[in-house]
Protein backbone atom coordinates (compact mmCIF):
# COMPACT_ATOMS: atom_id res chain seq x y z
CA UNK A 1 0.00 0.00 0.00
CA UNK A 2 2.98 2.34 0.42
CA UNK A 3 3.07 2.80 -3.36
CA UNK A 4 -0.28 4.54 -3.10
CA UNK A 5 0.75 7.15 -0.54
CA UNK A 6 0.30 10.02 -2.99
CA UNK A 7 -3.28 8.93 -3.66
CA UNK A 8 -4.01 8.73 0.07
CA UNK A 9 -2.81 12.29 0.58
CA UNK A 10 -4.81 13.69 -2.32
CA UNK A 11 -8.01 11.87 -1.32
CA UNK A 12 -7.62 12.89 2.32
CA UNK A 13 -7.37 16.52 1.20
CA UNK A 14 -10.52 16.10 -0.91
CA UNK A 15 -12.33 14.56 2.06
CA UNK A 16 -11.47 17.49 4.33
CA UNK A 17 -12.45 20.05 1.72
CA UNK A 18 -15.70 18.29 0.83
CA UNK A 19 -16.71 18.17 4.49
CA UNK A 20 -15.81 21.84 4.96
CA UNK A 21 -18.05 22.73 2.00
CA UNK A 22 -20.94 20.73 3.44
CA UNK A 23 -20.88 18.20 0.61
CA UNK A 24 -20.72 15.30 3.07
CA UNK A 25 -21.42 14.65 6.73
CA UNK A 26 -19.29 12.28 8.79
CA UNK A 27 -18.96 8.94 6.97
CA UNK A 28 -21.36 9.78 4.12
CA UNK A 29 -19.85 9.54 0.66
CA UNK A 30 -16.76 7.70 -0.51
CA UNK A 31 -13.66 8.39 -2.58
CA UNK A 32 -11.40 6.31 -4.77
CA UNK A 33 -8.45 6.63 -7.12
CA UNK A 34 -5.97 4.53 -9.05
CA UNK A 35 -2.73 5.06 -10.86
CA UNK A 36 -3.26 5.27 -14.65
CA UNK A 37 -3.51 1.83 -16.23
CA UNK A 38 -3.61 0.01 -12.88
CA UNK A 39 -5.90 -2.97 -12.30
CA UNK A 40 -6.56 -1.93 -8.70
CA UNK A 41 -7.80 1.14 -6.85
CA UNK A 42 -7.82 2.55 -3.35
CA UNK A 43 -11.20 3.37 -1.84
CA UNK A 44 -12.29 4.70 1.53
CA UNK A 45 -13.24 2.04 4.02
CA UNK A 46 -16.71 1.56 5.40
CA UNK A 47 -17.66 3.96 8.18
CA UNK A 48 -14.66 6.26 7.70
CA UNK A 49 -15.24 9.99 8.19
CA UNK A 50 -14.10 11.82 5.08
CA UNK A 51 -12.64 14.72 7.06
CA UNK A 52 -10.43 12.38 9.12
CA UNK A 53 -8.81 10.15 6.52
CA UNK A 54 -5.35 8.66 6.86
CA UNK A 55 -3.62 5.72 5.19
CA UNK A 56 -5.39 3.20 7.45
CA UNK A 57 -8.78 4.36 6.17
CA UNK A 58 -8.26 2.99 2.67
CA UNK A 59 -8.83 -0.43 1.15
CA UNK A 60 -6.99 -1.69 -1.90
CA UNK A 61 -9.46 -3.38 -4.26
CA UNK A 62 -8.77 -5.06 -7.59
CA UNK A 63 -10.92 -4.52 -10.65
CA UNK A 64 -11.82 -8.17 -10.15
CA UNK A 65 -13.59 -7.14 -6.94
CA UNK A 66 -11.14 -8.77 -4.53
CA UNK A 67 -9.74 -6.85 -1.56
CA UNK A 68 -5.96 -6.93 -1.94
CA UNK A 69 -4.83 -5.01 1.12
CA UNK A 70 -5.34 -2.16 3.52
CA UNK A 71 -8.62 -1.76 5.38
CA UNK A 72 -10.34 -5.16 5.11
CA UNK A 73 -13.80 -3.52 4.86
CA UNK A 74 -14.06 -1.24 1.82
CA UNK A 75 -16.96 1.19 1.46
CA UNK A 76 -20.32 -0.43 0.85
CA UNK A 77 -20.27 1.48 -2.46
CA UNK A 78 -17.05 -0.14 -3.72
CA UNK A 79 -18.95 -1.72 -6.63
CA UNK A 80 -19.95 1.73 -7.90
CA UNK A 81 -16.26 2.62 -8.14
CA UNK A 82 -15.15 -0.73 -9.55
CA UNK A 83 -17.74 -0.81 -12.32
CA UNK A 84 -17.12 2.79 -13.27
CA UNK A 85 -13.41 2.01 -13.73
CA UNK A 86 -14.28 -1.03 -15.81
CA UNK A 87 -16.61 1.03 -18.00
CA UNK A 88 -14.24 4.00 -18.27
CA UNK A 89 -10.56 2.98 -18.55
CA UNK A 90 -9.69 6.68 -18.94
CA UNK A 91 -11.00 7.50 -15.45
CA UNK A 92 -8.56 7.45 -12.53
CA UNK A 93 -10.70 8.97 -9.77
CA UNK A 94 -14.31 8.63 -8.64
CA UNK A 95 -15.69 11.14 -6.14
CA UNK A 96 -19.03 10.14 -4.61
CA UNK A 97 -20.52 12.87 -2.42
CA UNK A 98 -23.94 13.93 -1.08
CA UNK A 99 -24.42 17.52 -2.33
CA UNK A 100 -27.73 18.76 -0.93
CA UNK A 101 -28.75 21.34 -3.55
CA UNK A 102 -28.11 18.80 -6.29
CA UNK A 103 -30.17 16.12 -4.55
CA UNK A 104 -32.99 18.55 -3.67
CA UNK A 105 -33.40 19.99 -7.16
CA UNK A 106 -33.31 16.56 -8.77
CA UNK A 107 -35.82 15.21 -6.27
CA UNK A 108 -38.19 18.08 -7.04
CA UNK A 109 -37.95 17.30 -10.74
CA UNK A 110 -35.78 20.27 -11.74
CA UNK A 111 -32.83 19.81 -14.07
CA UNK A 112 -29.52 21.08 -12.72
CA UNK A 113 -28.43 23.66 -15.29
CA UNK A 114 -24.80 24.71 -15.79
CA UNK A 115 -25.04 28.50 -16.04
CA UNK A 116 -21.57 29.94 -15.57
CA UNK A 117 -18.56 29.36 -17.80
CA UNK A 118 -16.80 27.25 -15.16
CA UNK A 119 -19.86 25.08 -14.62
CA UNK A 120 -20.24 24.47 -18.35
CA UNK A 121 -16.52 23.90 -18.87
CA UNK A 122 -16.02 21.36 -16.10
CA UNK A 123 -19.40 19.68 -15.82
CA UNK A 124 -20.74 19.92 -19.37
CA UNK A 125 -23.47 17.28 -19.53
CA UNK A 126 -25.04 15.77 -16.41
CA UNK A 127 -26.32 12.22 -16.21
CA UNK A 128 -28.91 10.84 -13.81
CA UNK A 129 -29.93 7.45 -12.48
CA UNK A 130 -33.12 6.66 -10.53
CA UNK A 131 -32.98 5.62 -6.91
CA UNK A 132 -31.43 2.24 -6.16
CA UNK A 133 -30.34 1.01 -2.72
CA UNK A 134 -26.86 2.01 -1.60
CA UNK A 135 -24.24 -0.60 -2.35
CA UNK A 136 -26.49 -2.52 -4.73
CA UNK A 137 -25.49 -4.04 -8.03
CA UNK A 138 -28.34 -2.10 -9.65
CA UNK A 139 -26.89 1.23 -8.53
CA UNK A 140 -23.33 0.33 -9.52
CA UNK A 141 -24.39 -0.86 -12.97
CA UNK A 142 -26.66 2.14 -13.59
CA UNK A 143 -23.96 4.65 -12.64
CA UNK A 144 -21.36 2.87 -14.77
CA UNK A 145 -23.72 2.92 -17.73
CA UNK A 146 -24.51 6.61 -17.27
CA UNK A 147 -20.80 7.42 -17.00
CA UNK A 148 -20.33 6.34 -20.61
CA UNK A 149 -22.03 9.58 -21.64
CA UNK A 150 -20.83 12.08 -19.03
CA UNK A 151 -18.46 12.76 -16.14
CA UNK A 152 -21.05 13.86 -13.57
CA UNK A 153 -23.92 11.58 -12.58
CA UNK A 154 -26.72 12.45 -10.16
CA UNK A 155 -27.94 9.56 -8.01
CA UNK A 156 -31.60 10.26 -7.27
CA UNK A 157 -32.37 10.93 -3.58
CA UNK A 158 -28.76 10.08 -2.78
CA UNK A 159 -25.85 12.08 -4.16
CA UNK A 160 -23.51 12.31 -7.12
CA UNK A 161 -20.63 10.47 -8.75
CA UNK A 162 -18.05 12.64 -10.48
CA UNK A 163 -15.17 11.31 -12.54
CA UNK A 164 -11.83 12.51 -13.78
CA UNK A 165 -8.48 11.46 -15.13
CA UNK A 166 -7.08 12.92 -11.92
CA UNK A 167 -8.40 13.32 -8.38
CA UNK A 168 -8.29 17.10 -8.74
CA UNK A 169 -10.41 17.06 -11.89
CA UNK A 170 -13.01 14.67 -10.46
CA UNK A 171 -13.38 16.85 -7.36
CA UNK A 172 -13.51 20.05 -9.42
CA UNK A 173 -16.43 18.56 -11.31
CA UNK A 174 -18.19 17.69 -8.06
CA UNK A 175 -17.75 21.25 -6.77
CA UNK A 176 -19.03 22.77 -10.01
CA UNK A 177 -21.99 20.40 -10.13
CA UNK A 178 -23.14 21.58 -6.70
CA UNK A 179 -22.48 25.20 -7.62
CA UNK A 180 -24.61 24.71 -10.75
CA UNK A 181 -27.37 23.34 -8.54
CA UNK A 182 -27.11 26.36 -6.25
CA UNK A 183 -27.30 28.86 -9.13
CA UNK A 184 -30.19 26.90 -10.66
CA UNK A 185 -31.98 27.06 -7.30
CA UNK A 186 -31.49 30.82 -7.12
CA UNK A 187 -32.71 31.31 -10.67
CA UNK A 188 -35.85 29.35 -9.79
CA UNK A 189 -36.41 31.64 -6.79
CA UNK A 190 -36.30 34.56 -9.24
CA UNK A 191 -38.88 32.87 -11.43
CA UNK A 192 -36.56 31.66 -14.19
CA UNK A 193 -36.86 28.07 -15.40
CA UNK A 194 -34.65 27.94 -18.49
CA UNK A 195 -31.48 29.98 -17.97
CA UNK A 196 -28.42 27.98 -19.00
CA UNK A 197 -24.98 28.49 -20.50
CA UNK A 198 -25.45 29.42 -24.19
CA UNK A 199 -25.67 26.07 -26.05
CA UNK A 200 -24.10 27.57 -29.18
CA UNK A 201 -20.92 28.22 -27.22
CA UNK A 202 -20.79 24.91 -25.37
CA UNK A 203 -19.29 22.97 -28.25
CA UNK A 204 -16.60 25.63 -28.65
CA UNK A 205 -15.23 25.10 -25.17
CA UNK A 206 -12.02 23.12 -25.11
CA UNK A 207 -12.54 19.48 -24.26
CA UNK A 208 -11.56 18.65 -20.67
Amino acid sequence: MSAHGDLFEQLADVGRTAAAHGLVLASCGNLSARHPGSDEFVVTGTGTDLDRLDATAFSLVGLDGLVRGGNPAPSSEWKLHQRTYLARPDVNAVIHLHPQYTVLLDGLGHQVRPISLDQAYYVRSIGRVPYFPSGSDELADAVAQASLECNAVILAFHGCSCLGDTIAMAFRRALNLEQAAMTTYRSLLLGNTDLTFPPEWLDRLATV
